[in-house]
């Protein structure tokens, strides 16, 4: 599969994407939550319109999260080589040629917006990262045109037949980089383009502006949004103290939980300036009085840790050991190698991307490898299938373990600086536990 019928249905694709969909919903993200996919209807020609804040990860969780075999638009420069491009075009991703590209480049256009003619025609979905580069903040930074060009231009060559409809797409990452996360996608209400023809004809760069400030609006309704540059990092901090415990929450996400704790601090800070100071100087006092004693926030959280409870989870810890150690062998090949191989990159941002390519092709070796050594190495048959198939399900494990392992310490911790009355241990729970009950007052 090319360039040229990249809108096509295709087999092949198919199942890497069945396959790597399975590895980046279950293995490489503990739990994906998403939301509001009944805004989605197939039949509608659609282009879809995701916040980006982590590279090649925004676009996945798209993917990963939407039926169907959409089509991306990504920055030419990347396709250079042709084995690259040829790669490009068969994951359906197309090349958009920018001035920076060279003016000449600029014509390479007309044929990628014939393309994403036929993509929207075939109603395979269209995803358009609208602010056109990735930066780390949990902020939507100034929309392009180029999302609301592509959506009127691909409805006036048609008449105005296709009804095109933007859906705004909220990402949001418990964490960017590290395995095992939770990955939140809200997929808002479609705004009928069609909404904006009359200008379309009168004015069109009145339309454009106003269809991506409409967006806009509508992205940051479903996302989470710190627009305040000064207190970024307090606020941000906010949201892990007080809301971590929540990230696996379904009925009640945590990004609709951050969204409403942002929104009060917004509104405290007009209202009540130094009560809003005083919870931002308090977040970054807990956020740096934990990291220096090592203690999470969970720990914080919890009020008691009974000697009983933490002995007891020590001899589950020490019973366990075998099965940790045997489910290493999964996570040492698939999660520490990719570990080991991005810490040089400098952007943050590409950590996860890397670490998701690798261990993903690491798995499309070796997984095979496994399968075949555990039906030789084992009989009979079905004793082999089993070895083969307890190698993830153990890594999982061994993972969780490993989390478990840190809070039964860290329970241990907690308990020696209270018997030994570490003043640094009491100045941060008396902060957390002030912070705690500011934001419960809100």
């Amino acid at each position: 599969m090319g360039k040229e019928n990249i809108e096509k249905f295709s087999t092949r694709y198919a199942l890497f994407k069945s396959f790597s969909g399975f590895w980046h919903n279950n293995v490489f993200y503990r739990k994906v939550i998403v939301l509001g996919a009944e805004n989605i209807n197939p039949n509608d020609h659609l282009i879809f319109a995701p916040n980006h804040q982590n590279a090649l990860m925004d676009a996945l969780a798209v993917l990963y999260t939407h039926k169907g075999q959409p089509v991306f638009l990504a920055r030419s420069d990347i396709f250079k080589k042709k084995t690259i491009a040829s790669i490009l075009y068969f994951l359906k991703i197309l090349p958009v040629y920018r001035i920076r590209d060279g003016f000449s480049s600029l014509k390479g256009n007309d044929e990628i917006f014939h393309k994403t003619l036929d993509v929207l025609k075939h109603k395979n979905g269209l995803v358009v990262l609208p602010e056109g580069d990735h930066a780390g903040f949990r902020r939507l930074r100034q929309l392009k045109k180029g999302i609301c060009r592509i959506a009127f231009q691909s409805d006036e060559a048609t008449g105005f037949n296709l009804k095109i409809k933007i859906i705004p797409v909220g990402i949001e990452f418990s964490n960017y980089s590290r395995f095992r996360q939770v990955l939140t996608v809200v997929y808002g209400k479609p705004i009928e383009v069609s909404e904006y023809f009359e200008l379309y004809n009168a004015s069109p760069e009145k339309a454009l502006n106003e269809l991506r400030d409409r967006l806009s609006c509508e992205m940051k309704n479903i996302m989470v949004n710190i627009e305040s540059e000064e207190d970024y990092e307090a606020i941000d901090e906010l949201r892990s103290i007080i809301n971590g415990r929540f990230s696996d929450d379904i009925k009640f996400p945590k990004l609709f939980r951050d969204r409403i704790l942002i929104n009060k601090m917004n509104s405290l800070k007009s209202s009540e300036n130094p009560l809003y100071k005083r919870i931002c100087s308090l977040s970054l006092q807990v956020k740096k009085e934990s990291k220096e004693l090592n203690i999470g926030y969970r720990l914080l959280h919890k009020k008691k840790h009974p000697l009983g409870w933490l002995i007891a989870g020590m001899i589950g810890i020490i019973v366990t050991l075998p099965l940790f150690l045997y489910g290493n062998i999964f996570n040492l090949t698939f999660l520490e190698i990719p570990n080991l191989q991005v810490r040089k990159i400098k952007d943050l941002q590409f950590h996860s991307s890397l670490k998701y390519g690798i261990s993903l092709a690491l798995a499309l070796v070796f997984i095979p490898v496994f399968f075949i050594l555990s039906l030789v190495i084992f009989s009979p048959w079905w004793f082999g299938l089993l070895v083969f198939i307890s190698l993830p399900l153990s890594g999982l494990f061994a993972w969780n373990y490993y989390l478990v392992f840190r809070r039964i310490m860290g329970g241990f911790r907690v308990r020696s600086y209270i018997r030994q009355k570490n003043r640094r241990f009491s100045l941060l729970r008396n902060n957390y536990t002030e912070l705690a009950n500011l934001v419960a007052g809100l």
